[in-house]
């Protein structure tokens, strides 16, 4: 389990992924890959992605879950998929802007 907060970094431990929180605060079960992860810097990595949780992560893009109580920014892309506990994270769709005339 991790603390959330804004601006807090996370590795996963099984893939290349990283995140930093946009939203989000308190502790959570964060994972990438079926395994935890853990605070950028903090742990090396060490097996491969589960089956079930290798979609990916793109870089540069932002990811939630259904109830939009966390948000994290994909800093560095990779084979594994994130999770809130048993809820998948997915990448959140931009927001068009309105037409200028």
């Amino acid at each position: 389990m991790v603390e959330l907060r804004p601006g807090a970094r996370f590795q996963s431990t099984v893939c290349t992924t990283e995140v930093i929180v946009v939203k989000g605060t308190g502790p959570a079960e964060l994972s990438c890959g079926g395994a935890p992860m853990a605070a950028a810097g903090s742990a090396e990595r060490s097996g491969e992605p589960s089956a079930d949780a290798s979609e990916g992560t793109l870089l540069g893009k932002r990811y939630g879950d259904p109830d939009e109580t966390i948000e994290v920014l994909c800093t560095k892309a990779g084979p594994g998929s994130l999770a809130l506990g048993d809820v998948p994270l997915t990448v959140k769709v931009t927001k068009p802007l309105p037409a200028s005339d």
